[in-house]
């Protein structure tokens, strides 16, 4: 295609309100679907752009450069050679003939073409383009077969399907509009702007025209981005005019700006004795019920304020800041109505309730699992450093606040209550704080429980919903994980590696198993079981230290050592790590592959260790010398996981390695030298065992 000769594309699918936090999504996809669409029919090129537009009410995309028509394309076709389509006398064969009336010519109009494979006919036919006012309807209606809706719906008696009723269509290339019909409605060159301050619509002469006619006189913001600085600039600034600040929350704003097209902060004000509940309580009311911004002082205090976006403007706005002050005193009354009542019970008399919470169809109520989290937290308490008093209290109270009042008007609240009203009760702190951190990481990068009770209780939480669920036989498939496990795996490997807890996986699945055995809510808690749980973690192993930048041969050359604890894999893959860096490094390796595959190749049974009496060749003897001096510092080293310390030493093994490959033949004919030989080998594999199997490193780092 050569210099464009186009014009701008418009679209624009005009609805009811969008899903706000599905809304960036729909609008990016949308507009990269149809330029990728408009690349693949070669009606736009590589050097086209392309913008996305998203409100409450319609998706967009404006691209540039689109052409009028495709280019002119001449079509090749193949026929027989030149010695199966003309005879002795050159008249041509039926397999020119046929060729020829199936290409709707004679054989005298055919070519000729010269291949490496000899001559052939062929013919050339020149195709035209199809026009852009034909082929632009298919690639809009392509991009929204491919846009990511879970589940489709109609309206009204319309075959059709999108995510909500479609009530409008804009197609404009240029400054002509194209006639079309897509999800059952008839395109134009009207939008329209906002719902109640621009009830006309609006006529769009020119593609180009789109985000001014809209600013201008639609009273809509179309660009997103746009859309959402402007509320970022309008929400801080109306807090520090109220001598207060808002906490970055990008999720809050994204949602907000998938509700509004014309968007107008407003502060309003709540009585200050609210302030008396938590924190999270007000913030909870007003951010995820009501989507409102909360204000708070210099040191971090919560004001008796919040700032909402309106979707009009107003003025004066008085009736707009009083109907949200009003509609917030309701949630704030009936939030301290649930304080107090909860509070007139303790927490431990609110768990008596667990027994009617169903924890899964299988595995019985909440009450039975606080009982298999209390026997955990007992076995596991001291091996993470903890009180095992504290972790067994800890354990009976840590889900007695989801029968409560507050957490059942507020879900996002539990374990946050339950820690309030365990220090109203008196309960010690480390037992108050484990019943919200026992939640930590809730997601990828999140904080992890900040004491060793704490600590004990989410680790015992995770495994327990592993081991049950996996018995139960609703282990993830797919990309489906209903219970979450795969971010409770990743939870489990954090607390043990990142809070340094020297504890068996096994041992903790095969704790977890028999308690599940004891209580009897399913009886095959077996091998099988605890082996696919076990499985399932070290699969996730393998994607928390890749993330980390750690080369995916460190991992293996670890993982093949099978380290029962994961802070030991931790510990191995840091070393190794560092050993790769080692001018020794590459050498070693090698020679521990080419070890493997001498060893693998061998027809005799390798002695158990190497006879230093049959140590005969001055090469040989001071590879076996090394090793007996190392032997007994590197194996301090390692009892005592110092692997970087153990590998370093063993660095040091890189002369008389090499030596005794350049001068020493293995597999001679003599049969007691050569199993010793291979003995020794063994041996020296074998130290390095200890740590990683560095035969399997790469020759270029990992990381």
């Amino acid at each position: 295609m050569s210099e464009s000769t186009g014009a701008s594309l418009l679209v624009e699918i005009g609805t009811e309100e969008l899903p706000p936090k599905a809304l960036r999504r729909l609008g990016e996809e949308f507009a990269a679907g149809c330029h990728g669409a408009l690349k693949k029919v070669q009606l736009v090129t590589a050097q086209s752009s392309f913008r996305w537009f998203a409100t409450p009410r319609r998706l967009a995309v404006w691209v540039s450069d689109v052409e009028t028509r495709q280019p002119d394309q001449t079509v090749e076709r193949r026929g027989p050679s030149l010695a199966a389509a003309f005879d002795g006398e050159g008249n041509p064969t039926n397999a020119a003939l046929g060729f020829a009336t199936s290409c709707g010519t004679d054989v005298d109009a055919l070519e000729r073409v010269q291949t490496e494979k000899g001559e052939w006919l062929i013919h050339r036919r020149l195709t035209k383009g199809e026009s852009a006012h034909t082929l632009i309807p298919s690639c809009i209606e392509r991009a929204l077969k491919q846009l990511p809706i879970p589940k489709r719906m109609r309206w009204g008696n319309l075959e059709s399907e999108f995510v909500r009723p479609v009530h409008w269509l804009v197609v404009l290339h240029g400054d002509g509009a194209i006639e079309t019909e897509i999800l059952s409605v008839r395109s134009g060159a009207a939008t329209r702007g906002h719902r109640f301050l621009c009830r006309e619509p609006l006529h769009l002469s020119h593609a180009d025209d789109y985000e001014r006619v809209l600013l201008e006189q639609g009273a809509v913001v179309p660009d997103f981005e746009v859309r959402k600085l402007r509320i970022e600039q309008q929400v801080y600034e109306l807090a520090r005019e109220n001598n207060g600040n808002i906490h970055p929350d990008d999720g809050l704003m994204e949602q907000v700006t998938g509700l509004v097209e014309w968007p107008t902060a407003l502060i309003g004000r709540f009585d200050s004795e609210f302030l008396e509940m938590p924190p999270e309580v007000l913030v909870s009311s007003m951010r995820d019920h009501q989507k409102y911004f909360s204000v708070y002082g210099e040191e971090g205090n919560l004001l008796p304020c919040f700032i909402t976006v309106s979707n009009i403007e107003a003025s004066p706005p008085d009736r707009i800041r009083q109907g949200n002050e009003r509609v917030l005193r309701a949630r704030l009354d009936d939030a301290r109505f649930f304080w107090d009542s909860d509070r007139s019970t303790t927490l431990e008399a609110h768990g008596t309730r667990l027994g009617q919470v169903l924890f899964h169809r299988k595995l019985g109520t909440m009450a039975d699992k606080v009982e298999r989290l209390k026997h955990l937290a007992r076995a596991f308490a001291s091996g993470a450093g903890a009180d095992t008093a504290r972790c067994v209290r800890a354990a009976q109270l840590i889900k007695a606040d989801l029968v409560t009042d507050m957490v059942g008007e507020f879900p996002d609240l539990q374990g946050v209550m339950g820690s309030y009203y365990a220090r109203n009760d008196g309960e010690p702190e480390e037992v108050a704080r484990a019943c919200s951190d026992h939640y930590l990481p809730r997601v990828s990068g999140d904080n992890l429980p900040r004491t060793p009770v704490a600590t004990v209780l989410a680790l015992v939480d995770r495994i327990d919903s592993l081991i049950g669920i996996f018995g139960a036989g609703e282990e993830p498939t797919g990309d489906k994980d209903p219970f979450a496990l795969r971010r409770a795996a990743l939870g489990v490997l954090r607390l043990l590696i990142e809070r340094k807890l020297d504890i068996g996986l096994r041992a903790l699945l095969d704790e977890a198993a028999a308690a599940y055995r004891t209580s009897g809510a399913i009886e095959d808690y077996d091998s099988p079981t605890v082996d696919r749980v076990l499985e399932f973690i070290n699969d996730r192993l393998r994607s928390y230290y890749l993330d980390q930048g750690f080369g995916a041969d460190e991992i293996a050359s670890v993982a093949a050592g099978n380290p029962p604890k994961p802070l030991d894999f931790d510990l191995r893959l840091r070393a190794v790590a560092k050993f790769r860096m080692l001018d020794s490094a590459s050498n070693l390796a090698a020679a521990n592959k080419r070890i493997c595959n001498i060893l693998r190749k061998a027809e005799d049974k390798v002695p158990d260790d190497f006879d230093l009496r049959l140590v005969v060749d001055d090469a040989e003897k001071n590879l076996a010398n090394r090793l007996l001096e190392l032997d007994k510092d590197i194996h301090a080293d390692f009892e005592a996981f110092r692997y970087e310390a153990g590998l370093e030493q063993l660095a040091s093994l890189r002369e008389p390695v090499d030596r005794f490959f350049d001068e020493v033949m293995v597999m001679v004919d003599e049969e007691a030298l050569r199993k010793n030989r291979l003995a020794l080998l063994r041996r020296l594999h074998q130290m390095f065992l200890k740590v990683a199997d560095i035969s399997l490193l790469q020759e270029s780092p990992g990381r």
